[in-house]
């Protein structure tokens, strides 16, 4: 690899990862894509943004819901690239259920793709960013890494579990050059979002417009959905030298919800 830093960004075939793999491209930076949908969808998405940024641009189909292939994203990245300087972990998904129906397939899903794909991936990544002095880690939580709602137990749970990981991979890395920081965005309208509508509505008895303006949006001060744009660009500025002292930080992104 020559002056180019790499980067991996997990999720990152739609919405807020795909957002984060643009802007990180066009900042300069070879970029591996990972995630799910149609193959060649994918590389019409890679081929694009290789073409129109000049970078390298890779994917990678890891199932992040195991630990050998979450890890061997990283390493896989390293052997293509040279080493990994920017890891950020977004890949996710939701469901939305009573406590006491539940279903704990889905528990065990969403724990280990929310939460532990970010550990297995910073462990990955971790010990040739310290050996080299330099990286930035950023985890995409939630607003549900610092306050909860019904109905999400596990997505809840995991967020607040991917803020300690952040803070506890902020004071490992802090003296080698190591930098992990966590984005806490509000609603943002992805596919993601969109899936848990109709569930939303079944659980409250709602119509769509009832859970965009009563649910999604009610804790939301602006009245606004946070956009991509506003996520990828954060990213751009946490990889950056003039955030050399963000280092544990959980930033909200969510339009004051979390202020009340």
């Amino acid at each position: 690899m020559g002056a180019r830093k790499a980067a991996v960004v997990t999720g990152s075939t739609s919405g807020i990862g795909l957002g984060i793999a643009q802007a990180l491209a066009r900042a300069g930076m070879d970029v591996t894509l990972n995630g799910f949908g149609d193959a060649a969808a994918i590389e019409k998405i890679r081929s694009d943004l290789a073409a129109e940024t000049g970078v390298e641009v890779r994917y990678d189909g890891a199932n992040l819901m195991k630990a050998e292939d979450a890890m061997g994203l990283v390493t896989r990245a390293e052997a293509a690239f040279g080493q990994v300087d920017v890891l950020v972990n977004n890949a996710g998904i939701q469901h939305v259920s009573p406590i006491e129906d539940f279903p704990l397939e889905k528990w065990d899903q969403i724990i280990a793709l929310n939460l532990s794909s970010s550990f297995w991936t910073i462990r990955a990544a971790f010990a040739g960013m310290k050996a080299r002095k330099w990286g930035r880690i950023v985890n995409i939580a939630s607003a549900h890494g610092l306050v909860a709602s019904p109905f999400k137990g596990a997505y809840v749970a995991a967020k607040h579990g991917v803020l300690g990981l952040t803070k506890t991979v902020a004071l490992e890395g802090a003296k080698d050059g190591v930098r992990c920081n966590a984005i806490c965005p509000g609603y943002v309208l992805t596919p993601l979002v969109e899936g848990q509508i109709p569930d939303t509505m079944k659980a409250r008895g709602m119509t769509r417009e009832q859970v965009i303006n009563d649910v999604l949006l009610a804790a939301q001060p602006t009245k606004e959905f946070v956009k991509v744009e506003d996520i990828a660009a954060l990213t751009v500025f946490l990889t950056s030298e003039a955030a050399n002292q963000f280092n544990g930080a959980a930033i909200s992104l969510d339009g004051g919800w979390t202020v009340q």
